[in-house]
């Protein structure tokens, strides 16, 4: 028998006398993880100025290349020009890399760029020498009771980073703060945290992309200030996909790696700790592992994750970014890395002068970008995607 009486679908197509069922509840998508700024934590001290600078030194070198394409006989010169002649010093055993000859410097004449040597050294057997040669100097045999050589030494460097401004600006109205809200109790609250969740999205970003301009990077009445990030700080070593010793293949491999972290860790003494990638190349690392999986009948999950990677340079956490290019792998030492507020100047929210029925305010923070022994760190590019 039909239904007669009073129903919900008799009430019309706009149902005015239901009350509206509407969940409690705001839910957000957009992206607003900051995978970076969480790694590193936050800083134990604080910028002073809106350039901010540190002290950088180093050892002295002890190791050099052969600068020379006029070698007369090869197999037995004993006299050739080297791209640094003050590394060197007279009693200094040289090894010529890769080879099992060594060389003993008898004098240096770093005015002309030249060195001269004893060939074959301890019966080590000689070598064709060639230009771009590498040599590592092994160390300096002193004279018993000679006088003390000069002194050598290494003067330290400043590096400079700048401050960024980061602002938004919340204003919400007399009459939208005195209606009851749905999923929120507190409308200018919730501006400020989603206004918030914006400016350390930005912040990471900048910290991976950012890039000082050339021209008045302090900043002026009509130049904003931006800082340095790691993308444009990374000049030493830059790895290009098939170019300069690494594999011609230009799908990420292990071998890729493994290149790039060996010649990290033979230029510094870093540990490469964080491995910071997009999701292109995070799925090619996962692949890592995709010929030595094996899974029993019983199992019933399937993983494909590397959240490590170990090798012969140090262990390293993949970190999974959104803001890094595609074609990058960005290699980091994580312990010469900070993100540092100027003082005083961490997120915080100024409410502004009431100059209608709203009420107004502003987030702001600045920040900078400290990259110690910029040469500590890596970047392979040019990867397919």
């Amino acid at each position: 028998m039909a239904f007669t009486g009073k129903a919900t679908y008799s009430a019309g197509a706009t149902l005015p006398e239901i009350a509206e069922d509407v969940a409690d509840l705001v839910s957000i998508v957009s992206p607003h993880e900051t995978p970076l700024l969480d790694l590193l934590g936050d800083p134990a001290r604080e910028a002073r100025s809106t350039i901010h600078e540190w002290l950088e030194d180093e050892l002295t070198p002890n190791h050099d290349v052969i600068d020379d394409d006029a070698i007369a006989d090869p197999t037995n010169a004993v006299s050739f020009h080297v791209a640094h002649a003050d590394r060197f010093r007279t009693g200094d055993q040289v090894r010529i890399d890769e080879a099992a000859e060594m060389m003993l410097v008898s004098s240096t004449s770093p005015s002309t760029g030249q060195i001269t040597v004893l060939r074959g050294h301890g019966g080590t057997t000689k070598v064709s020498l060639a230009s771009d040669m590498h040599l590592v100097i092994v160390g300096n045999a002193a004279l018993e009771g000679d006088s003390a050589d000069s002194a050598r030494f290494t003067a330290r460097s400043r590096r400079q980073n700048y401050t960024q401004i980061f602002s938004a600006t919340v204003e919400v109205s007399g009459s939208e703060l005195a209606v009851r809200q749905l999923g929120i109790a507190d409308e200018m609250a919730y501006q400020k945290q989603q206004r918030l969740r914006e400016l350390l999205r930005d912040l990471e970003n900048t910290i991976i992309n950012g890039r000082a301009p050339l021209a008045s990077p302090q900043g002026g009445v009509t130049a904003r200030r931006t800082m340095g990030g790691l993308l444009s700080m990374l000049s030493t070593n830059r790895f290009n996909a098939g170019v300069g010793g690494m594999p011609a293949d230009l799908s990420l491999t292990e071998a890729h790696l493994n290149a790039a972290l060996r010649q990290i860790w033979e230029n510094s003494a870093s540990r490469i700790d964080t491995i910071l990638v997009g999701a292109s190349q995070k799925r090619l690392i996962n692949g890592f592992i995709g010929a030595n999986r094996h899974f029993a009948p019983a199992d019933q999950t399937f993983r494909d994750l590397v959240s490590l990677y170990e090798s012969d340079f140090g262990l390293c956490r993949i970190v999974l970014s959104r803001y890094v290019p595609a074609d990058a792998v960005v290699l980091l030492d994580s312990t010469r890395i900070d993100v540092l507020p100027l003082a005083g100047r961490s997120f915080q929210y100024r409410p502004l002068a009431a100059v209608g029925d709203r009420e107004t305010g502003q987030l702001v923070g600045e920040y900078t970008l400290e990259l110690r022994n910029e040469n500590a760190h890596g970047i392979i590019r040019g990867l397919t995607v």
